[in-house]
């Protein structure tokens, strides 16, 4: 491989490192090109199968600042980039190598600490996040119906009281009527004190002047 491929190599497989939640190492020896294309179906979408050179795979894995992968980059090896439900592809690579037992799960790295192949294992037995959110939206459900039902009841009688003053107020318009009109009545009571002080004030000053 030239030196400018080879760096494009490293930059690609840098850029998975730095893009996935979790990274997992896998040994395929011995698998067909067929069954390759079937892990990588098997996986779906929310992951990407590659195999690479594992020197290649040290200086990309380094760049991206993981080191831990080091000790297990022996023999062929493959990396599954993962960048949606980790425990949904872990399940589905611990699935394959059950039917298939030339890939071997060797270990991998989320959140850039190490992960062994126990661990990873212990990832496919893990919910996935659909299942998840499920059992929360079922949890929930029941509060949130008890929750709608405190905020319904109040509005239910606020409509009953407003509708039982509109019906009234068709019959006497006086009831929305007046509740308008006591205002302007207060103020007028006020405005008339104030002007009515001045004449009472201007006749005071007025005595004197006649005697």
């Amino acid at each position: 491989m030239a030196r400018e491929d080879k760096a494009a190599a490293v930059n690609e497989l840098k850029e998975q490192f730095e893009s996935s939640g979790a990274v997992v190492l896998t040994e395929y020896r011995g698998l067909t090109v067929a069954q390759l294309k079937n892990l990588r179906r098997a996986l779906g979408e929310d992951a990407t199968y590659a195999v690479a050179k594992n020197t290649l795979v040290k200086v990309a894995a380094n760049k991206a600042g993981i080191d831990t992968l080091d000790e297990i980059l022996t023999g062929p090896n493959a990396l599954t980039f993962i960048k949606g439900d980790i425990a949904a592809v872990a399940k589905g690579l611990k699935n394959f190598a059950k039917e298939n037992p030339l890939l071997v799960i060797k270990g991998g790295v989320m959140e850039g600490k190490f992960l062994d192949a126990k661990q990873v294992g212990a990832l496919a037995d893990l919910e996935s996040r659909e299942v998840y959110l499920a059992k929360l939206a079922g949890a929930m459900k029941g509060n949130l119906s008890q929750a709608a039902g405190l905020f319904a009841a109040p509005l239910q009688t606020a409509a009953r009281a407003l509708g039982a003053l509109q019906t009234a107020a068709e019959g006497n318009p006086d009831l929305i009527a007046g509740a308008g009109v006591a205002a302007p009545a207060a103020e007028a009571t006020t405005e008339p004190e104030t002007v009515e002080a001045a004449p009472a004030a201007e006749a005071d000053e007025a005595a004197p002047a006649a005697e």
